[in-house]
């Protein structure tokens, strides 16, 4: 199993320590509820190191990155990023990733850690032009900087005016005394903050100095337990969970990320798909009756009759209720639809929400 460059920091810190896509990750450290709450009206750090990173340079690099990837990575420029997936030839999705445009002829693909070898060996096997390709996840470390006060730790850490960074956008330079880190406006947990991508060598450092400069705003290390709460009351996908090799952008709501006016792998399925419309959906829920949604829990219409199943479930610390994802077919998808859930063989009552459930 692999650590991350800072395992050592978290089992210091007391983190409870489990493995996750092949490394020795932090799940909590305090608790998740205390976690959570501290990045939605604090600050709080996460080591999201696992993640995966691909630079992909030379002049047919873009070529390559509009041919796997489903957004339209034309309309990126240096200081860009935008989050798009991989579709694959059967129409579902590879992988969902974020794209940072570096310079000309030069990207940065970050990518789920469980997908690393899959993502790389699919889009290699796409390089029919000679683009060369860098894996660089074992070289770098990223760390998540997130909540209400993220801005006003890393404003003391650097020179460049971090307001000036709109979301989605991002600068490359000097940070917390070393070169060549990436600051960036992105985040899974809708609660502001930013992405540090960071050299391994210089990351201890970095940490080091973030929880220097954030003492006043009793700054905390967060578990991966928090991300996953953080991020489902915002209604953010999981690959493995909401997305996978079976189900389709469409299906998803990812049709924002999925743009037709260029080609792409399985593009012309994917556009008859959405001129006929899709037959089942992601939606989200919250509970009426007592039960935390799981994934794989069946759900039910009212008559015990089968229309979906949950992909994501959790009592939401914040909106203080438990709520979750699923897919269901396409006549339950409209808002206060009542939906059951099978739990113990009894049926529990949910009703349909729109995203997201969490509203800052």
């Amino acid at each position: 199993m692999k650590s991350t460059a800072l395992s050592q920091k978290h089992i210091d810190l007391g983190a409870k320590m489990v493995p996750f896509a092949g490394y020795n990750m932090p799940v909590q450290y305090e608790g998740v509820n205390i976690e959570h709450e501290t990045v939605r009206n604090g600050v709080g750090v996460f080591d999201v190191s696992h993640m995966g990173e691909f630079i992909l340079k030379g002049p047919n690099a873009l070529d390559l990155i509009q041919k796997v990837s489903s957004n339209d990575a034309s309309k990126l420029f240096p200081g860009r990023a935008q989050y798009s997936c991989l579709p694959n030839d059967i129409g579902g999705i590879v992988d969902d990733l974020l794209i940072y445009m570096i310079k000309e002829h030069e990207y940065l693909l970050v990518v789920n850690a469980s997908n690393i070898e899959k993502d790389w060996n699919w889009i290699s096997s796409h390089n029919s032009k000679g683009v060369e390709m860098l894996n660089v996840s074992d070289d770098w470390s990223l760390l998540a900087v997130q909540g209400p006060n993220a801005i006003k730790v890393l404003q003391k850490l650097t020179d460049v005016d971090l307001s000036d960074i709109k979301y989605y956008h991002f600068n490359k330079g000097f940070f917390a005394g070393v070169d060549d880190v990436i600051v960036s406006a992105t985040g899974y947990t809708g609660s502001g903050g930013f992405e540090l991508y960071v050299p391994n060598s210089v990351v201890k450092k970095v940490w080091d100095s973030l929880f220097e400069a954030g003492k006043p705003y009793d700054i905390k290390p967060i578990g991966l337990a928090a991300r996953d709460t953080l991020r489902l009351e915002m209604g953010f996908c999981l690959y493995g969970n909401d997305i996978n090799d079976m189900t389709s952008p469409l299906e998803a709501g990812l049709g924002w990320i999925t743009k037709f006016s260029k080609d792409f792998i399985n593009s012309d399925e994917l556009k008859n798909q959405k001129e006929a419309g899709v037959s089942k959906k992601l939606i989200g829920f919250e509970m009426i009756d007592r039960g935390i949604p799981r994934n794989g829990y069946q759900i039910n219409n009212a008559d015990g009759m089968a229309i979906g199943h949950v992909t994501s479930g959790t009592m939401g610390p914040s909106v203080k209720k438990a709520i979750g994802l699923g897919y269901v077919n396409i006549e339950y998808v409209s808002e206060n639809q009542d939906i059951f859930l099978e739990i113990r063989n009894k049926q529990v009552a949910a009703k349909v929400v729109k995203f997201p459930f969490y509203k800052a």
